[in-house]
């Protein structure tokens, strides 16, 4: 598969998770969290897609296209290290969706950021809180979910908390 290939598949699995996130969420309250802005297309589309929610967005740094990055008190900038186990008290309510999109490239960064990550969301979970992300997440209490049709294993992973 050619790397373009590869990428079209990966966007298109990213947003087809994220519809089925905002499908499941429905009726459960609370904000959505980016975790990973990045260049900041996932952040637009969840705008488009849950226009009444709020968003929170976590990176390193800005890296984004000026159309596509938060006011400054929906962006948290840092080291998720550090702003994840913070950040419940700055959002103020547990979260009904998290996108993360957490890949750097370096397979063993990768995976050691996906170990931290995991554990650091559920206190920031609510109740039925879905949550979409480019690395297996280990998130203790949550429910893998089936990825929706056209999205091959593996691709893309979704987990929800119990209501």
């Amino acid at each position: 598969m050619s790397r373009l290939d590869s990428v079209i598949r990966r966007l298109t699995a990213q947003r087809d998770c994220l519809a089925e996130a905002a499908r499941r969420i429905a009726g459960v309250p609370g904000p959505i969290l980016e975790v990973g802005l990045g260049n900041g297309r996932t952040y637009d589309h969840l705008r488009t897609l849950l226009p009444e929610c709020e968003i929170f967005a976590f990176d390193r740094q800005i890296a984004a296209h000026p159309d596509c990055i938060p006011d400054a008190r929906h962006m948290i900038l840092g080291d998720f290290q550090d702003t994840l186990p913070a950040a419940r008290w700055q959002i103020g309510q547990k979260a009904a969706l998290v996108h993360a999109d957490i890949g750097t490239g370096d397979n063993a960064v990768t995976r050691r950021l996906a170990e931290f990550v995991g554990p650091a969301l559920v206190p920031l979970l609510a109740p039925g809180a879905v949550v979409v992300s480019d690395q297996e997440l280990s998130i203790v209490g949550a429910e893998p979910l089936a990825s929706p049709d056209g999205v091959a294993p593996g691709r893309y992973f979704m987990c929800r908390m119990p209501t």
